[in-house]
């Protein structure tokens, strides 16, 4: 039997039994089981495979809430899913170039700024740890131009279940509902959970809690009381951390996001719904935020957070004042002072991410990670309206991931993992709905809202 003659496929499809140029190949008769069983045996493999590489993407995710030490579990889960993708394999898609690229030049100017220092550990594990992280955003990006839609659901419930652990735990300490243990979860009686910082908690929870709220907003019913479970259990973290860049990331995030939902959406009822939905959710956060602030100890703290200007902020040498003398010392180092240095000069750490980059990796680290967001930012914005099975995560991250690059201007996010993590896979969203651009629609497919 000719498998030529019986399937009218294209001389050079896949699996047409024929090559293009080429006499026809006639093939031995198979019974139907036996094809069959020979395609269980071909596709078993492939399928555990993948269910390996999703449990540890899933993993990879969560671990990055437990940063209590430096290396943290995160590198060592890290590094060991990186080599199994990399061993089964993976492949990076051209539109990650720019991202590649920016990141390469950034750590180059890290490392030649580390020269000067190099004899000193913390800045060589520090720079380490960076080029490590850098390589995290690319392997993201490039998981996901493969089954991109199942990756990133697992990669976003690992995120949000870590999200949510580390929030209870930080909640539970501040109350002292775990004992001896509970001030291990405090920092300056504010709640740390899981990380070293209580404004890297306030942080974390930003990206989890914008996709609670869009489920509230878009969601099933289930979806809508599942997401505001999570989403008041991440609000109760965030205010408790005190940090007050990240109450005001989440506030311009969730106005971003409210609005990229409302104008994506499909009917006027779900425009209406959002709307509803928003001025009550508006509300109940209002009475949630009040429950909390009846609490004494937590009215006071608050009091004393929310004001615009703390002590450490004002004066020649206060956060802002630094930032002044920084990047005047800037121009007087073409390669940086190397990492960890700007403490040795002004006690304090820069305290923007945008001045460091200028103090531990020179003009070229200075221009790179200014570029890289930019880049990122103007780059990701043509894809916001696509109609893509992955739409609303994708605007979900990419407010998120505006909301950090503006808190980057006043605090110093270069090791935080969520970044990078945010980094790649906005950068492999963008890439795969390239790809989705390019093929053929599905007959009877409706986008997501």
């Amino acid at each position: 039997m000719s498998f030529a003659a019986a399937t009218p496929a294209r001389a050079d499809e896949p699996g047409s039994g024929r090559v293009s140029g080429a006499r026809t190949i006639e093939l031995p008769r198979w019974p139907l089981a036996s094809l069959a069983s020979a395609a269980t045996v071909a596709t078993g493999p492939r399928l555990a495979t993948e269910s390996l590489r999703g449990a540890l993407l899933w993993l990879m995710a969560f671990s990055g809430a437990f940063v209590f030490i430096e290396p943290s579990p995160y590198e060592v889960v890290g590094l060991f899913t990186i080599f199994i993708f990399a061993l089964t394999g993976l492949s990076l898609p051209r539109a990650l170039a720019p991202l590649l690229l920016l990141l390469i030049l950034l750590n180059i100017g890290y490392a030649m700024a580390m020269v000067q220092v190099i004899e000193q550990p913390k800045p060589v594990i520090w720079v380490g740890v960076s080029a490590y992280l850098a390589t995290t955003a690319i392997f993201y990006a490039a998981a996901l131009a493969t089954n991109t839609e199942r990756r990133l659901d697992l990669i976003v419930r690992g995120y949000v279940a870590a999200a949510v652990i580390a929030s209870l735990v930080g909640i539970f300490g501040y109350f002292q509902l775990l004992g001896p243990m509970s001030d291990m979860f405090l920092r300056y009686e504010r709640v740390r959970g899981t990380f070293n910082d209580p404004n890297v908690l306030g942080a974390f929870v930003i990206l989890p809690g914008l996709l609670a709220f869009q489920r509230i907003l878009v969601g099933r019913l289930s979806e809508m009381v599942r997401g505001s479970v999570v989403l008041l259990i991440l609000m109760a973290g965030l205010l408790l951390s005190f940090s007050r860049a990240a109450w005001g990331q989440f506030a311009l995030c969730a106005i971003l996001l409210m609005g990229l939902t409302f104008i994506t959406s499909r009917s006027p009822q779900q425009r209406f719904r959002i709307i509803a939905l928003t001025l009550v959710g508006v509300f109940v956060m209002a009475a949630f935020v009040a429950a909390l602030l009846s609490v004494g100890k937590v009215a006071e703290l608050f009091q004393a957070r929310a004001s615009l200007e703390q002590s450490y902020d004002v004066g020649h040498l206060g956060r802002f004042g630094r930032y002044i003398l920084g990047f005047q010392l800037a121009l007087d180092h073409p390669f940086g002072l190397g990492a960890l240095q700007f403490t040795r000069i002004f006690i304090e750490d820069p305290h923007n991410t945008f001045l460091n980059a200028f103090m531990s990796g020179g003009w070229l680290g200075g221009v790179a990670y200014p570029t890289l967001s930019l880049v990122t930012i103007f780059f990701g914005a043509r894809f916001l309206a696509t109609p893509t099975p992955w739409r609303s995560a994708y605007q979900a991250v990419y407010v998120a991931h505006i909301g950090t690059i503006v808190e980057s201007a006043i605090i110093d996010i270069d090791h935080w993992r969520h970044y990078y993590l945010m980094l790649g896979v906005l950068w492999g969203l963008m890439a795969a709905s390239v790809a989705y651009r390019r093929s053929p629609p599905v007959p009877g497919y409706r986008s997501a809202a």
